[in-house]
């Protein structure tokens, strides 16, 4: 019995973009291109003669723009949604927004010429295949704009302040589904709470605006990394989209490495080169966090730390976009906690 191959519709109003990204996609034997659309309008007519298992879907667009489009889709009938935006900033913003509002993965538009080309094309459809397995909830409008609405709510107190150095160190990592939930722990964490780094597999650029995003929603101050930043109490850092992120410690300082270092699992920043140098440098001081994402990047570096007498967490199948990073480092055996994600930080905050 032949297996079914996984039925993607591109929304997109380039049809450059959208004849690139078919012949991308074919090129792969599991995947088909049912249609194309180049605005949501044709896109919600092909919806309803078949459902696909995937859409790929471009931001702006006439008529009806994507986030206006994506949020029809989730409050309606769930359907994972990979964003493939520009890398300009206004795109970047607008593509953060998305997957606050539901999207499973966020994509740079295919590179064309060089050497990046191969890896561009490569990446899309690993992406969209994992896309396929994502477990989804329908998201009421309200619940959507509940999450944008807790920003303003936060800010009328300057509750954030930057304090003393840290002494331990939570370190955390996540792909696929992972900036919804990261967002979901962070939000949760008090201001006083450990040093965290973050490792969340994003294009450059997009990474400045989730971090300026989760900055404008959550307690504590949460920023995009630079060379030589400290890692404070009640600071988040997030890794640079194309730049490696280490951990590094002078005397009692921490602080953190970026490097332009080649991919590792094919990713830069990578989860393994994160979490390797957190069980280098905090060792039994460090939190280590692998949350929902696909492949395998980040489970050897955790049974590193975990060796190194690192409490790991690992988040659970069931809350998982794609249970794919949390199950190889559960299978390695570096995990010492597995639980669902609304669980994760009020159990990181009570660790002595």
């Amino acid at each position: 019995m032949l297996k079914k191959k996984i039925s993607v519709l591109i929304v997109d109003d380039s049809a450059l973009m959208r004849q690139v990204l078919s012949e991308i996609l074919q090129s792969d034997p599991e995947i088909e291109v049912m249609a194309t659309a180049a605005d949501p309008y044709i896109a919600a007519k092909k919806i309803g003669e078949q459902v696909p298992d995937v859409i790929t879907l471009d931001v702006e667009m006439p008529r009806m723009d994507g986030l206006t489009f994506l949020q029809k889709i989730m409050s309606q009938h769930p359907i994972p949604v990979v964003i493939i935006s520009s890398l300009t900033t206004k795109g970047a913003d607008s593509a953060v927004l998305a997957m606050v509002y539901g999207a499973v993965e966020v994509v740079q538009k295919p590179v064309m010429v060089g050497g990046m080309a191969a890896e561009s094309k490569q990446h899309i459809i690993d992406v969209v295949k994992n896309a396929s397995k994502a477990r989804l909830r329908r998201r009421s409008a309200a619940a959507q704009q509940q999450v944008l609405a807790s920003a303003s709510a936060i800010h009328g107190g300057n509750t954030k302040s930057l304090v003393q150095t840290t002494d331990k160190v939570i370190a955390l990592g996540a792909s696929t589904g992972g900036t919804e939930a990261i967002l979901a722990f962070l939000r949760e964490m008090p201001i006083d709470c450990y040093g965290i780094i973050v490792v969340q597999h994003m294009p450059e650029l997009f990474t400045r605006s989730f971090a300026q995003r989760m900055d404008s929603i959550c307690r504590i101050s949460v920023k995009e990394a630079e060379h030589g930043d400290s890692v404070l109490r009640g600071r988040c850092l997030i890794a640079p989209g194309n730049r490696h992120m280490e951990l590094r410690r002078s005397g009692a300082r921490y602080y953190v490495h970026l490097d332009d270092g080649p991919p590792v699992n094919r990713h830069r920043p990578s989860v393994n080169v994160l979490f390797r140098s957190v069980a280098r440098f905090a060792g039994k001081n460090a939190i280590g966090i692998i949350m929902t994402g696909m492949g395998a990047d980040g489970a050897e570096g955790m049974l590193e730390m975990k060796s190194a007498g690192a409490h790991t967490i690992a988040q659970d199948e069931e809350s998982s976009v794609v249970f794919g990073m949390p199950k190889e480092a559960i299978k390695l055996g570096g995990v010492s906690k597995i639980l669902p994600l609304f669980r994760i930080a009020s159990y990181v905050s009570g660790l002595p």
